[in-house]
């Protein structure tokens, strides 16, 4: 996060991707936790499928820390190489978001939806 809070202090991103990013590697995070608890425990899991969702909704950060502080998630490759694709799909987003032909795609939209940028 630490990179998030400079590149807005640099004012190459906007602020609502750092919060974003903020907030949804909390939220990934926290359901890696409970995916752990309930692989420990035996309960049923969160599917794999709502953590990449999570990974790819700007979680990703997040959903590393997790992998690494938890020991969860780490050594299935099949899991392991779907999460480094939504990771690499998540920044190309937004690395195309915030350059200048990004920025004036999101100006027009918001513009043709009545949304002020």
């Amino acid at each position: 996060m630490l990179v998030g809070v400079v590149l807005l202090v640099l004012g190459t991103v906007p602020w609502w991707i750092v919060a974003a990013y903020a907030t949804m590697s909390v939220l990934t995070f926290w359901v890696y936790a409970v995916d752990k608890r309930a692989a420990v425990s035996g309960r049923r899991r969160v599917p794999e499928r709502t953590l990449h969702r999570l990974a790819l909704l700007c979680g990703w950060p997040g959903a590393a820390v997790a992998q690494q502080v938890l020991r969860h998630k780490t050594i299935k490759e099949s899991f392991r190489t779907t999460f480094r694709w939504t990771v690499v799909a998540n920044v190309a987003v937004v690395a195309l978001a915030c350059s200048p032909l990004g920025r004036s795609v999101l100006r027009d939209l918001a513009g043709a939806a009545g949304l002020a940028l």
